[in-house]
């Protein structure tokens, strides 16, 4: 690759994420912003308390819905250099992190708004799926409120 094209990092793993590997993926000399999303597990969701959640996924469509969100930011902010995304499958403890985001361009704007794309567009479209694990035993799937196949496909944000 040469040094001046852009580079797409997509990562499904059970590992342990790391916001510092994520950072150093999209690290460019040309870059003056690294913009990182890091999505966590948090203890609770209605009243409940979560202990742990546990995400499955449809790899091979999971990865090609990835690219596409590449591609998509690198039409919309094409001063984007790098993308990393990591998403966690299997368990994910409480404080842990689910998903990580690095977007890497030369100013703030552009990889501080693709980042904010990709998390939005992710959670509406790739099929990844998480089941809570609440104190009480109790296993509950979510579908996350973005999705564009939950509600016969009606986007919410649309007037």
């Amino acid at each position: 690759m040469a040094a001046d094209e852009g580079q797409d990092v997509i990562t499904l793993t059970t590992d342990k994420l790391s916001a510092d590997a994520v950072s150093e993926s999209v690290t460019c000399p040309s870059c003056g912003a690294i913009s990182l999303f890091i999505g966590t597990t948090r203890d609770n969701f209605e009243g409940k308390k979560v202990i742990q959640l546990e995400y499955e996924a449809y790899i091979p469509m999971a990865e090609s819905e990835l690219r596409k969100i590449c591609s998509d930011i690198r039409t919309k902010w094409p001063s984007v250099r790098h993308i990393s995304i990591q998403h966690r499958l299997g368990v994910v403890p409480i404080t842990e992190a689910s998903v990580i985001i690095g977007i890497s361009s030369p100013h703030r704007n552009d990889s501080l708004e693709a980042v904010r794309y990709c998390i939005d567009t992710l959670k509406a479209t790739v099929p990844i799926w998480k089941k809570e694990i609440y104190e009480s035993g109790e296993p509950c799937w979510k579908e996350n409120k973005e999705c564009l196949w939950a509600d016969g496909g009606k986007d919410s944000k649309e007037s």
